[in-house]
């Protein structure tokens, strides 16, 4: 049997090598497609060859060195896991057809049998090796972010006493109240509240206090007639003349003031300082997030990926047919979902980095739509675009703005009915400041306004299946490109994403 399946794999040779290139080259995806043919034909050939060694020879050591060196290209160059394995497995769907034909009885089952054994060692040796350098590089990639938070974070404390030593070298607000009444205040308070000081003067103190913080600012104020010694500084919100509020902290202490007692204080804008911390513990949830995602990565990617080698092998028997057929077509969805979902939360962990070179930004939007246009027209939802011709090329990355705007415009089809309306528009706008603007609106429900704030926070969502995580992708990638991303309620109903990026 060994000889006469020698000969059958030599005669046919060439006629195998072939159709596996062709098989890589138009069934995977588009990935493989552009790669260069010498290199696939190179990759299939010395594929070939070790697959040879090892089913005749027993001699794995050359599709193993095959392994390490395809994981590593394919792994580089951005390649799902998926995507080889599939490449790998048109080894077998080519030859097994060719042996049924060539050979019979036992002859056939035994070559079947060492075919799938070499099959399953090199996917199995492949997932491995690809999940491990995947793996290595997560961490790398989580260290660097570490790194990027430490730095950050010294960068935020050294700023925040720098604006301490700011506010203690100008001139502090300061008042004096008297029967709960201000007979006292100074510029500075006067500034810090939008008001002159004789407009403030004869006033309720509290008056100017955020009405949710009256009962414990002025608790305080009667601890201090109550004590000669000074209050702890307590922090409140102080309402302006135009009806805003900011954070300020205030230390107090009665006294005699003009021969009655009163209370004086020291009122300080502590805005900038909360902001700060707000910021610091934003790079620690970061760290923490990226940290969680190396372990669910390590965790989920690995059983997934057996899940999923398993469903491919199971799509193939002929055995199965009807609803079980079905089923596993299913299953097979349901686990790219949360490849997809899982690709989502590796996105999130890690900084965006900026591919740029000079491309057509409504060549982009074009190629948008063309992704999209298949679901698109399922739903039964008409496209409408308006592309201003005057936009110059822009030095920019077009896969990260093709990523933006692919999320906004499903948002917008899953916000849409049938026989509703999406508009995709571009517009060069110099009055502005040399801004280039891209609306995708629509005539949906519209965002309820009590969430209007928070859309853009990692892992908000009001859908039954997400991550919450697009739209915080948008945001991050229109502030990579030194731009901003806007949403308003149009009437009678829609929201209009507006996303806005320098030119320059």
């Amino acid at each position: 049997m060994r000889s006469s399946l020698i000969d059958i794999f030599d005669d046919n040779k060439t006629a195998i090598i072939a159709e596996w290139i062709n098989s890589v080259k138009t069934q995977i995806s588009a990935m493989y497609a552009n790669r260069p043919e010498d290199e696939i034909t190179a990759t299939v050939t010395e594929a070939y060859e070790s697959f040879i060694c090892a089913l005749f020879n027993n001699d794995f050591s050359h599709i193993n060195r095959f392994i390490e060196k395809i994981t590593r290209m394919r792994l580089t160059a951005g390649f799902p896991l998926s995507d080889v394995q599939m490449a790998f497995e048109f080894f077998r769907s080519i030859s097994i057809p060719l042996l049924v034909k060539k050979t019979t009885g036992d002859d056939m089952e035994d070559a079947i049998i060492s075919i799938n054994h070499c099959l399953t060692h090199t996917v199995h040796r492949f997932s491995d090796l690809f999940q491990s350098m995947q793996q290595e590089k997560i961490l790398k990639q989580n260290q660097l972010l570490e790194e990027q938070v430490r730095i950050r974070t010294a960068e935020l404390k050294e700023s925040e006493q720098r604006y301490k030593i700011l506010v203690e070298e100008i001139n502090d607000g300061f008042f004096v109240i008297h029967d709960e009444v201000l007979v006292f205040v100074n510029s500075a308070t006067g500034l810090m509240h939008g008001y002159q000081p004789s407009q403030m003067i004869g006033q309720k103190f509290y008056n100017f206090v955020e009405p949710r913080h009256h009962k414990k600012v002025l608790a305080a104020y009667y601890r201090n007639l109550a004590t000669n010694d000074p209050l702890p500084m307590l922090e409140y919100l102080r309402i302006t003349r135009n009806g805003e509020c900011y954070p300020t902290e205030v230390f107090s202490k009665a006294t005699e003031w003009d021969g009655r007692l009163s209370v004086i204080g020291i009122c300080r804008d502590i805005t900038a300082r909360v902001q700060l911390e707000q910021k610091i513990r934003e790079s620690e949830r970061m760290a923490d997030i990226g940290r969680m995602t190396t372990s669910l990565s390590h965790e989920i990617r690995n059983p997934l990926s057996a899940v999923q080698m398993n469903l491919q092998i199971l799509k193939k028997n002929p055995l199965l047919q009807g609803n079980d057929q079905k089923r596993v077509d299913i299953s097979v969805r349901e686990v790219k979902r949360l490849e997809k979902i899982l690709q989502e939360l590796l996105d999130f962990a890690k900084p965006i980095r900026l591919n740029v070179k000079e491309e057509s930004l409504n060549e982009l939007l074009l190629s948008s739509i063309e992704l999209l246009e298949m679901k698109i027209e399922s739903e039964n939802i008409v496209l409408k675009t308006d592309l201003d011709p005057n936009i110059p090329l822009m030095h920019i990355d077009g896969q990260l703005l093709v990523q933006a705007v692919l999320n906004l415009l499903l948002n917008a089809v899953e916000a849409s009915t049938a026989g509703r309306k999406i508009l995709l528009r571009s517009q060069y706008d110099k009055e502005i400041g040399e801004m280039v603007e891209i609306v995708v609106s629509d005539d949906g429900q519209g965002i309820p306004e009590d969430v209007i704030s928070e859309i853009y926070k990692p892992f908000f969502t009001t859908k039954a299946r997400g991550t919450g995580l697009g739209l915080n992708n948008v945001k991050r990638i229109a502030e990579a490109h030194r731009g901003r991303v806007e949403v308003q309620n149009v009437h009678p109903h829609g929201a209009c994403f507006t996303i806005q990026i320098p030119v320059q």
